[in-house]
């Protein structure tokens, strides 16, 4: 079972809330077991979007969950903070208001936190 490091609800943005979530994975099963895992919390559920990347040996993969572009912007995180086989999640709950691009930013901010606070990255 992976070991989810969780750090919650870390901003907010005209309602939205973004939570960021990552985990040490080694291949497609155990990143499929963090989302199963991050899942069975049902706030996590119930999302509107948990959007991920990862490095694996086999490659990059990511996704969007709806929230298009964002498992890219994720990836180049993970890419330029030289992270392999940690996949993050970067989780939002939709606050009414659509925040244009300033979404990615929002994005960007989570899994800065979240890469601060395993000491990745640049």
């Amino acid at each position: 079972m992976t070991s989810l490091t969780r750090l919650g609800v870390i901003l907010t943005d005209r309602g939205s809330k973004y939570a960021v979530t990552g985990a040490a994975v080694g291949t497609r099963a155990e990143v499929d077991a963090a989302l199963q895992e991050l899942k069975s919390d049902k706030a996590y559920a119930k999302a509107t979007h948990n959007t991920w990347a990862v490095i694996l040996p086999t490659g990059a993969l990511k996704a969007d969950d709806g929230e298009s572009g964002a498992g890219m912007v994720i990836l180049r995180m993970l890419e330029r903070a030289g992270l392999d086989s940690h996949v993050v999640i970067v989780t939002r709950w939709y606050g009414g208001k659509k925040l244009g691009g300033d979404r990615f930013r929002r994005v960007q901010d989570a899994t800065r936190a979240y890469l601060d606070h395993i000491g990745a990255g640049p």
